[in-house]
């Protein structure tokens, strides 16, 4: 999509893939484009190439839907195929080391275990989510309420439950179980409230695992003011990595097959943002989202509800009581 032009390929050309052929050229003024075909049918092909040549569409023709994931032409499948193929063709698209977008016709597959299997594999993709937040010490709040976990649940509570959203958002799968490993060794050590000395602590590595066999890990410092970016995020799947830098707003992406030369760079921009303020416009974007919510009168949900909250807290709290505990907690422990 390098140069805006959003390319489609259709595996499966007989009735219902020429409807999506024609549907799809009606869309050209939108900056899409059928680029490529693939049916092991002759007559299916011949058809689809002489419907493709009236509407002055050129396109590649395969016989079989692997010749086509192979010469990367595509950005977007279409799988109108057969029913009895679909899986086959979904589980190869999954697992080839280009990432394409999918359209699939009804059915998913044609048993529930098959279309289990393809929902696993999927969201099997993301095997590592590591987030790494080095920043300065927790600022001074009113009377000080921020000092001690009584008050805030603890550090990976306060601090971090958005990171462990957002872990979960990428593994695409609900938590298992968590591992951590923290201490307070150098802020508050000083400092007494009332006659209390701050129990909050200020680093901390924390290991999740999801059910789907993703894992996540956090490493929070809290004296690390000579950081250049405070948060630093990366994406691991069996094809490639994506990251994140904040506040430089830089993203890197790259697939295995093309390796360290092949690293794109993108600064990451937003027109919509009015106001950076203290989240360098992430919250704007959240009141954005929200607003739009509330006008949607329903019809829209959230982009986080209430059962995310609760999970992201479910995880900060197993991770403190891992590291009072030093062993795994699981989630289903402190859910009780």
């Amino acid at each position: 999509m390098a140069d805006g032009v959003v390319k489609y390929g259709i595996i499966g050309v007989g009735m219902m893939g020429r409807e999506h052929l024609i549907n799809l050229h009606h869309l050209r003024s939108e900056g899409v484009a059928v680029v490529a075909i693939a049916d092991p049918h002759l007559p299916s092909q011949q058809e689809a190439g002489s419907l493709a040549h009236s509407l002055d569409w050129p396109l590649q023709v395969f016989s079989s839907h692997k010749e086509l994931l192979d010469s990367g032409l595509c950005d977007v499948l279409v799988v109108s195929s057969p029913n009895m193929t679909h899986f086959e063709i979904l589980m190869d698209i999954i697992s080839h080391p280009k990432p394409h977008h999918v359209l699939v016709e009804k059915p998913l597959c044609t048993t529930v275990a098959d279309c289990t299997k393809v929902v696993d594999a999927a969201r099997r993709q993301v095997k590592m989510v590591a987030i790494r937040e080095h920043r300065f010490p927790f600022l001074v709040k009113v009377n000080n309420w921020n000092r001690f976990n009584c008050n805030t649940g603890g550090t990976l509570v306060e601090k971090c439950c958005h990171f462990f959203d957002l872990m979960r958002l990428f593994a695409g799968a609900d938590p298992v179980r968590v591992m951590a490993s923290g201490a307070i060794d150098v802020n508050h050590r000083d400092e007494t409230y009332d006659g209390k000395v701050p129990d909050i602590i200020d680093n901390a590595y924390v290991i999740v695992e999801f059910e789907n066999g993703s894992r996540g890990m956090l490493d929070l410092c809290m004296f690390a003011e000579g950081s250049k970016n405070e948060q630093e995020i990366s994406v691991v799947g069996d094809i490639g990595k994506g990251e994140a830098f904040v506040p430089e707003s830089i993203v890197r992406w790259g697939t295995r097959v093309e390796g360290r030369d092949g690293v794109k760079t993108l600064k990451a921009e937003d027109e919509r943002i009015k106001y950076d303020g203290l989240h360098h416009g992430s919250s704007y974007l959240e009141h954005l989202q929200f607003l739009s919510a509330v006008r949607a009168k329903g019809a829209q949900a959230p982009a986080v509800d209430l059962h995310d909250g609760l999970i992201s807290v479910a995880i900060g709290v197993a991770a403190q009581l891992s590291i009072e505990k030093g062993r795994f907690v699981t989630i289903e422990e402190v859910m009780k």
